[in-house]
């Protein structure tokens, strides 16, 4: 079976997980770390992406972001994979590929999933162990919204700003977003939709978004189609 195009939009937000071939660690330390955020920003500038949130982890990494253009997030996502593993390879000392294939993409309903996304992201050092709290891992997006630290790199969405009047009531708003977790089920919306190409939303929005593009948005129901009366 064909492969599907890219479920690719301009103006709409997208959750991109990308992962080490094998679940093989992408970093070593922190320099790799920081060569990769200096890439997505860099790549976000030339590209016309507004990137909302992130997360390192060792062998993969998450991203939430929205595109002013079509083809600016793959484009975003070929530069910065291709620079990162010669950069890689390079200091490392080895040969050959990085990423477990292409990038894995969904486009999210924003006023349903944006900041839940958000949460999800922050949320996934904390599922793995690594820490008790998202604030306390260094390497996410989750400082700059809870007013930690700012991080040049992010452009807040519209929908973060309706959280509070204030810089301290949006923050102060979006911790506490944050340590209330994310329900099961919008988790595993997120992941499935996410490793498997397709929109997530409500019956109305796949409607609406179906209608802007040729390319299927959700998953096709099993069996056959049904036989025409015409």
């Amino acid at each position: 079976m064909a492969r599907l195009p890219r479920l690719t939009l301009a103006d709409q937000p997208h959750h991109v997980i990308q992962r080490g071939n094998n679940g093989q660690p992408i970093f070593v330390d922190h320099a790799d770390r920081e060569m990769l955020l200096g890439l997505l920003g860099e790549n976000a500038q030339r590209f016309g992406i507004a990137l909302h949130a992130y997360v390192l982890m060792d062998n993969h990494y998450h991203l939430l972001a929205t595109p002013a253009s079509d083809d600016g997030l793959p484009l975003w996502m070929q530069s910065v994979g291709r620079r990162y593993v010669r950069y890689f390879n390079d200091r490392h000392g080895r040969t050959g590929t990085l990423w477990e294939g292409r990038y894995k993409s969904t486009l999210i309903q924003t006023d349903r999933y944006l900041l839940t996304c958000m949460a999800y992201i922050d949320l996934n050092p904390v599922r793995a162990g690594l820490v008790n709290d998202a604030r306390d891992y260094p390497w996410s997006s989750h400082a700059h919204y809870a007013g930690l630290r700012h991080d040049k790199l992010l452009t807040p969405h519209s929908l973060y700003w309706t959280l509070g009047n204030t810089p301290f009531a949006r923050e102060a708003a979006y911790a506490e977003l944050v340590r209330g977790g994310v329900a099961a089920a919008d988790q595993l919306a997120l992941t499935d939709a996410t490793l498997h190409g397709w929109a997530v939303g409500s019956p109305e929005f796949i409607e609406k978004l179906q209608k802007n593009t040729v390319r299927r948005v959700l998953k096709a129901r099993p069996g056959r189609p049904p036989l025409s009366r015409g």
